[in-house]
């Protein structure tokens, strides 16, 4: 089982890409809670140079809601990261799917909310 959802967008730059991105997660009721510029940490912790690559912490209240309601210890696996990184002269954009996430948990009821998740995830992917 793959553990993301993946797209890759050709003749876009990152940052158009970024604003698409998060536009299409707020289309489906996500947010973006935290947002972690790796390529600039990497290169002020490190001095490492890297392509773009940014996460964003997505959440849909809704959801998130319901699942801390059905499992509280579940925050430790939200928000969902969506990630966009320059590959060539392209951008890769990848979910996190909820379902793989969420396997350790012994509980039916998560897991439909996971799945719920992963398609309002999948759509704003595919928005992109």
């Amino acid at each position: 089982m793959s553990y993301t959802i993946n797209r890759t967008i050709a003749e876009a730059s990152f940052d158009a890409v970024d604003q698409r991105a998060r536009k299409a997660l707020a289309d489906k009721g996500f947010g973006v809670l935290t947002e972690i510029d790796v390529a600039a940490t990497m290169k002020k912790k490190l001095g490492a140079d890297m392509l773009p690559y940014r996460i964003l912490g997505a959440c849909n209240p809704d959801m998130a809601y319901q699942a801390i309601s059905m499992e509280p210890r579940v925050g430790a696996m939200l928000p969902c990261n969506v990630i966009l990184r320059q590959v060539g002269d392209h951008v890769e954009v990848s979910a996190v799917d909820p379902v793989a996430s969420m396997q350790a948990i012994d509980n039916d009821a998560l897991k439909q909310v996971a799945e719920e998740v992963r398609d309002l995830l999948a759509d704003a992917i595919a928005a992109i």
